[in-house]
């Protein structure tokens, strides 16, 4: 079902006059989404994956609007693709925490480095072969002793950085502009004051990275999407 934002409601600003922003990222994304939804109101319709099943079941398992690991961000765009259903005028896109989860029996990563790398440049190439603007958002931080000690499965902050390196390098390839997401949300505070369990923030950092995602977004898009008043 189709979020209803507030310009929705609004007669003269109406979603055909609005261009669609899709917002495609982990359960980080779908706690700060409605502030930033809500930030953009006026300047965007606000999308997110489309797909069965509650994300905030399980934060940690990847359903509905969760797009999860850098596999299964893939997948949904090439379905989306192959449906001709693929359009947003903007995307903001993220994937990571899943793909650095290991198995505490085996030591193995979800999706390996090597992998993701290859995930990524396909994602890049797709949406730019479909000739859809995007922007990469830096993986937020890991905290080993704050993540293993809640979790039954591991992150450790060594992979997220490793994994950080090479989303960078695959957007620097591909010209793609990035978002310090992860150096913002670090800036923000101490380990107590920004995580809330093993990996997710307390509701008031959820609200200040909307708000630097928002004024990322107005301040490179607004020659593309001016403000369009009622």
């Amino acid at each position: 079902m189709m979020i209803i934002t507030k310009h929705q409601e609004n007669p003269t600003l109406t979603s055909d006059s609005l261009p669609t922003l899709l917002v495609l990222g982990d359960s980080i994304s779908l706690q700060y989404g409605p502030h930033l939804e809500s930030y953009l109101a006026d300047r965007c319709v606000y999308r997110t994956k489309q797909a069965e099943g509650d994300a905030f079941a399980d934060l940690d398992l990847p359903q509905g609007k969760n797009v999860g690991d850098s596999r299964m961000l893939l997948a949904y765009l090439r379905a989306l693709d192959e449906q001709n259903t693929l359009h947003a005028d903007f995307i903001l896109m993220n994937c990571g925490l899943h793909d650095i989860k290991v198995d505490p029996s085996t030591g193995q990563r979800q999706v390996d480095i090597t992998a993701y790398r290859e995930n990524l440049l396909s994602i890049v190439d797709l949406l730019q072969q479909r000739s859809i603007p995007l922007a990469w958002m830096r993986t937020t931080p890991v905290v080993d002793a704050v993540h293993n000690a809640k979790a039954s499965f591991h992150r450790f902050a060594a992979d997220n950085e490793a994994y950080i390196a090479v989303a960078d390098d695959v957007m620097a390839q591909r010209q793609v502009p990035l978002i310090d997401l992860h150096s913002f949300t670090r800036s923000l505070g101490d380990d107590e004051q920004l995580f809330c369990d093993h990996v997710h923030y307390h509701a008031p950092i959820r609200q200040l990275q909307a708000a630097y995602l928002a004024g990322w977004f107005i301040a490179h898009t607004e020659s593309m999407f001016p403000l369009r008043k009622p």
